[in-house]
């Protein structure tokens, strides 16, 4: 067995850094909220907590075992079975596509865009930790974890969430009752024009909710990720330590409990339409605080049933003997990916039989993770630490096959999907991210051709999409051909004292910014969380004394209907704004509004109660 390389310049290999690494992408909040149930205000954070979904820290990675010329040997893949005649398999190098295949730094085009999918399963260390130096190797999840820690006061990383994914055509049968972000909706939208509707969540006779549950913090001697959520029709679904834990979706009482061997460390915000969803986690329990472990199990889970169907781990061309260790899962119809620095895999969901996994190539290429969703898309780097090339590659997931390739600029070291059908990328080109953001420009992509649409500037959004994670993008959504995301905070106008935002839609097909502009109003603050139909479902973070609400935007005349106002009684109001904007679960359905935590730490000395979740109801 090949002995591991050491690790990138400036890149610690064991203890945590003394030194806290700069704040990410900053809330918009004005205070942000602390951590859950802490006194204190939280440092600004990198994205959105919730669908960046993922990018929260986890468990380091294995390294790789050294290349011919010191760079550490990265993984591509093998052709893939069954593909036609002519027609590389997947992780074979291909020809560059697309307008900028064999170009330096592109030319700008079309004004402002910004979008994203909702939230997710987002990700904690997910939003967004600095890029290692040089382009340098993604950094590996537990030190992600150890840098938060280091700047918050308490820590509350949060992820994407989930509710459900929206289906599409051909294999995929991903669930349709609505997705956390990336999905698509029906038909184009616009300022002035008709209703869209097809959205399946309508406003009840009263709009007035009370609070339903809490489940309390469970208790910790370390850092303990607990990203995860999922909402069906009888529960919410929730991580806790070394276990998943169904609730009754009224009640605080459990419905059935699956404990696992380890901590989970990744999850996917898809959900099958027979309930069924993938995670990855740890092999061995955590003997103390710092016992970390590697992140090489993956499972699927019957939400349903209360089961874990299966668990697999594999070998990778990075891991030589030693399992492969993975950064992200995601879940496309019937087919489970999960990549990191180790490479990918792809699995079958009903019996976790492996599908293909990229293999090791000359030109250094490993899968850094996937999109899933409606299609499925591979982020793959190919070079070295200091010249790295990052294309997107449209895969079939049963296959693996590729199906279209874009060649991303020079000058990008990460990429994040943003959605899959359509497929939209968010990515730094260059470093020219604005402040903290992981985002300078979107790319709108032909996932059918691998040709351009359109290429456009972040402008000033507020989402954001984690450093170095491939679909952990939070408080963005797609649909009706459009992306939808929230503008940052500004002074409120009149006599409302605060900051306020609203959100708005650039046009996939030109890169344009449209007439859609949906107001927070007064001193509140709007994002979107998931499309329904051609809506979008968004939240309303409050300001002191207020409660928030959820909002119905109706995707062709944007006109708001309110489906949620939770109480504006203070201890209320204090409970719902101590989940962080950017590390929390936030998840809504059926007059039901869950936000929960993505992170967990030792008590920090407070004597407020800390809570693992809380749920609010119109019912």
């Amino acid at each position: 067995m090949t002995q591991p390389p050491p690790p990138p310049p400036n890149q610690p290999p064991g203890p945590p850094p003394q030194e806290p690494p700069s704040g990410g992408f900053g809330a918009p909040q004005d205070p942000p909220p602390g951590g859950f149930g802490a006194p204190t205000q939280p440092p600004q954070n990198p994205g959105y907590g919730y669908p960046q979904g993922y990018g929260y820290p986890g468990p380091p990675g294995q390294p790789a075992a050294p290349g011919p010329s010191g760079q550490p040997a990265q993984p591509g893949q093998p052709a893939a079975p069954g593909q036609q005649p002519g027609h590389p398999g997947y992780g074979y190098p291909t020809q560059p596509q697309g307008p900028y295949a064999q170009q330096g730094p592109y030319p700008p085009q079309g004004p402002y865009a910004q979008q994203g999918p909702y939230g997710a399963p987002p990700g904690p260390g997910g939003p967004g930790g600095p890029a290692g130096p040089g382009g340098g190797r993604k950094p590996n999840r537990q030190m992600q974890i150890i840098a938060a820690a280091a700047v918050a006061v308490v820590l509350i990383i949060g992820s994407g969430i989930w509710y459900a994914s929206s289906s599409g055509g051909g294999e995929t049968d991903v669930s349709t009752a609505g997705q956390s972000g990336g999905s698509t909706g029906g038909g184009k939208g616009g300022s002035g024009g008709t209703d869209l509707g097809g959205g399946t969540e309508k406003a009840p006779s009263d709009t007035k909710s009370k609070l339903g549950y809490q489940l309390p913090e469970p208790k910790v001697t370390g850092i303990t990720d607990v990203s995860g959520s999922w909402l069906t029709s009888t529960a919410y679904v929730k991580t806790g330590v070394n276990e998943i834990v169904a609730y009754d979706r009224d009640k605080n009482t459990r419905l059935w409990t699956i404990p696992l061997a380890g901590q989970v460390c990744a999850a996917t915000k898809h959900v099958t339409k027979d309930n069924r969803t993938a995670i990855a986690f740890e092999p061995a329990k955590r003997a103390n605080a710092k016992d970390y472990q590697q992140c090489t199990e993956v499972g699927v889970i019957d939400l349903a049933a209360g089961k874990l169907l299966w668990s697999k781990s594999v070998t990778g061309s990075n891991s030589g003997d030693n399992k492969s260790s993975f950064n992200e899962v995601t879940l496309s119809g019937s087919t489970v990916a999960a990549g990191g620095t180790d490479g990918g895999a792809a699995f079958d969901v009903a019996d976790g039989t492996v599908r293909w996994k990229p293999e090791a190539s000359a030109e250094g290429c490993y899968d850094m993770g996937y999109g899933g969703g409606e299609g499925l898309v591979a982020a793959r780097k190919c070079g070295s630490y200091d010249d790295p090339q990052v294309s997107i590659q449209n895969v079939n997931p049963l296959t693996g096959a590729v199906i279209s390739t874009f060649k991303m600029p020079v000058g990008v070291k990460y990429a994040s999907i943003v959605s899959t059908k359509p497929l939209v990328v968010a990515a730094d080109v260059g470093d020219t991210a604005a402040g903290a953001s992981s985002v300078s420009d979107f790319f709108s992509i032909d996932e059918k051709t691998g040709k351009l649409r359109a290429k456009f500037p972040a402008g000033n959004m507020s989402g954001d999409c984690g450093a170095t994670d491939v679909e952990q993008c939070q408080r963005m959504v797609v649909g009706n051909d459009r992306l939808y995301l929230p503008t940052e905070e500004h002074d409120t106008e009149g006599e409302d004292y605060g900051q306020t935002n609203e959100i708005v839609s650039y046009d996939l097909a030109t890169g344009k910014t449209t007439s859609d502009r949906a107001d927070a109003g007064g001193s509140y603050t709007i994002a979107p969380l998931r499309m329904d139909g051609g809506n979008i479902i968004a939240y309303k973070r409050p300001p002191y004394g207020e409660g928030g609400q959820i909002v119905s935007v109706d995707g062709g005349t944007f006109k708001q209907t309110v489906l949620m106002r939770n109480p504006s009684d203070e201890s209320l109001d204090n409970l719902e704004s101590s989940f962080s904007e950017n590390y929390s679960e936030p998840l809504y359905g059926d007059g039901r509004f869950y936000l929960s935590e993505v992170m967990v730490s030792e008590p920090s000395g407070s004597s407020r109660k800390k809570y693992l979740a809380v749920m609010f109801t119109t019912h």
